[in-house]
């Protein structure tokens, strides 16, 4: 049985009416450039993530490179983040002119380690870039103060994290709500994604958020008059109207995503060979990704793409030791936890779609190869 990583199709086949409809009313009307419909689904994000601002951009990229800008670093400015994640989150603090300094991750959750954040901190130091990874939250409790007692910005990359939660000294606390700003992005392999790029800034600081707003706009808040040198990193009208039909459909495709995360975890704890991903039990996993530890990983990658099952190294090669990189002076045995989590690790398919059978056949396979 072919079993693909993540089937879009099968998504768009369920809400297929509600997004055409969504589409269309914005060709008819031709308000393709920042049309209510942008104005309307930052209303919803800010609603979603309990934050007082949202403010929409081009891409999940520029939702960090933007922040990241309104720094305004100086050469030598540093911003500590981890080295297991995507490659955007490196690289915008690279493009904004900061320095990225990489630190370790926790060996369970893949999460970077408030422990090693706080010991990476220098005078140079201006923020922070934590991840929410594979859906699941940071230890944000840990982390903000550490920002606070330091004066340091924190920004919350939750591109993979939309709609997570973390109970936090008794209330629960959504991705994006307790940083100086969090980040969502759209692309469309995410949970709520988007019919090409999107992003989405949220934060709390009203002075922040009208900077952000004109960052994203040649950095003027009126045409033709531009109060600093910004971007042209609009949400394209066409994309929110995508994304504000599927917004309502969010909350049952992360229990959805849960309950097949259930039907792994419970054929493979106990397994000798093969480790769940452990889930901190002050969070509310939303799985974008199910990721797993497994010896002879690159075999069983192999073997699993040899009878049609789809499945992903989320991250094959750290970013402390990219090329684009090497002059930092990182090298093997630095990240000693990251880098063992970048050899063991493999992403099996999660997605609402998914049938049990299908689950079957990607759990029969790995067992198979372990048999």
């Amino acid at each position: 049985m072919n079993v693909p990583l993540l089937d879009l199709v099968a998504q768009y086949d369920g809400v297929k009416d509600e997004v055409l409809r969504a589409m269309m009313a914005v060709v008819e009307r031709q308000g393709f450039i920042m049309g209510p419909e942008v104005a309307e689904l930052e209303d919803a994000v800010a609603q979603l993530s309990n934050t007082r601002h949202a403010i929409g951009c081009a891409s999940g990229t520029d939702a960090l490179l933007l922040p990241l800008r309104a720094l305004d670093m100086k050469p030598g400015d540093e911003v500590i983040t981890t080295a297991f994640t995507f490659f955007a989150t490196a690289g915008a603090i690279h493009n904004a002119g900061g320095t990225p300094v990489f630190v370790d991750i926790d060996p369970a959750t893949f999460n970077i380690s408030p422990h090693a954040i706080q010991d990476a901190i220098t005078p140079r130091t201006r923020g922070i870039v934590a991840v929410h990874l594979f859906g699941q939250m940071a230890p944000m409790e840990e982390i903000v103060p550490v920002a606070r007692r330091h004066g340091l910005a924190l920004i919350e990359d939750a591109a993979q994290a939309i709609g997570a939660r973390r109970m936090v000294d008794g209330t629960w606390r959504r991705a994006g709500e307790l940083g100086t700003v969090g980040t969502f992005s759209f692309f469309p392999s995410k949970n709520l994604g988007g019919f090409g790029d999107g992003g989405m800034m949220v934060t709390q600081d009203d002075q922040l958020a009208d900077r952000l707003r004109r960052l994203r706009l040649h950095g003027g808040a009126r045409q033709y008059h531009h109060e600093e040198v910004g971007y042209n990193s609009r949400l394209d009208t066409l994309q929110a109207a995508v994304l504000l039909a599927k917004l309502p459909h969010l909350e049952g495709w992360s229990r959805a995503r849960a309950e097949r995360a259930g039907t792994y975890t419970e054929a493979f704890t106990g397994h000798p060979a093969v480790c769940p991903p452990a889930i901190d039990r002050a969070n509310e996993h939303i799985f974008h990704q199910y990721t797993i530890r497994a010896p002879r990983r690159d075999e069983l990658h192999a073997h699993l793409k040899a009878r049609g099952i789809g499945n992903a190294i989320y991250y094959p090669l750290a970013l402390h030791l990219q090329p684009c990189f090497a002059h930092l002076g990182y090298g093997r045995g630095r990240l000693p936890v990251t880098e063992a989590a970048m050899d063991s690790v493999i992403s099996l398919p999660i997605y609402p779609e998914l049938t049990r059978a299908q689950q079957d056949a990607v759990i029969a396979a790995i067992l198979e190869f372990y048999a």
